[in-house]
């Protein structure tokens, strides 16, 4: 862990603590979306955000990789909320457009 340690800090916020690159606003979660889920390669995750470095995103993957289960509960429940969030305000969207409908 300790090279990863370079790379990778934990920073306390809104939601409690958050793996980010060092001296960045990017999350290990967010490098995980990229490169897992959207299939992009460190080339393509550098190129979209060149603040970051090649080391950065193997840094990210490697601590990723390290502790697995925790980073995918994470993803897992900021998913969750984005979901429900996105159908409450659909709803509210639909409340206000049958209000004016019926007018």
């Amino acid at each position: 862990m300790g090279v990863i340690r370079n790379y990778v800090k934990i920073v306390e916020g809104a939601g409690g603590p958050k793996a980010r690159i060092a001296g960045h606003r990017i999350r290990v979660q967010d490098v995980v979306i990229w490169h897992e889920k959207l299939r992009m390669t460190a080339d393509e995750i550098v190129y979209h955000s060149p603040t970051i470095t090649m080391s950065d995103v193997y840094g990210a993957l490697a601590y990723y990789w390290d502790n697995k289960e925790e980073i995918d509960r994470k993803i897992s429940e900021d998913q969750a909320y984005y979901e429900e969030q996105k159908s409450k305000h659909r709803n509210l969207l639909e409340e206000k457009l049958q209000r004016l409908r019926l007018g």
